[in-house]
């Protein structure tokens, strides 16, 4: 993706998360909470591919750096849980967003998905915890190409 491009989406999604407008003349004045759910949606997105590429990076590491790394299979298998529970909550999200919240009918499938997405989110905060934990080291990658020689 261009740089241009992604100078024009992000100033797209600034404008639509802080803009009032509303194509709805009965919610002028008034919370809309379709509007306020989608802005929560772009952020909470904003965040997810964040973590997403930070583990990326870290998987990317970790394969490069082998067995050498003393807690290899755990880091590989921490990781990749925590990237599959990412895709689900993306895809949670996604669905979520799809629900008319000023519509009764779809309030409870959406309280549904909602807490289904936080007790995945705070799956995946533990899970990069114990990531952080058993360690992504840089000193570690250096230390043992000095020792090789």
């Amino acid at each position: 993706m261009s740089d241009h491009l992604k100078k024009t989406l992000l100033a797209e999604l600034i404008y639509f998360c802080f803009s009032q407008e509303t194509n709805r003349p009965e919610l002028v004045g008034a919370l809309d909470i379709n509007i306020y759910a989608t802005k929560k949606t772009i952020a909470q997105g904003m965040l997810d591919v964040a973590l997403l590429t930070a583990n990326a990076s870290q998987l990317k590491y970790i394969l490069q750096l082998g067995h050498q790394h003393e807690f290899y299979f755990l880091m590989v298998t921490l990781i990749s849980m925590s990237l599959v529970l990412q895709i689900t909550v993306g895809s949670l999200i996604l669905a979520r967003s799809r629900y008319d919240l000023n519509n009764v009918k779809d309030h409870s499938r959406a309280n549904v998905l909602n807490n289904s997405i936080v007790w995945l989110v705070f799956g995946i905060t533990v899970i990069n915890v114990f990531i952080a934990a058993f360690g992504i080291d840089p000193g570690i990658h250096s230390n043992l190409h000095v020792c090789s020689i």
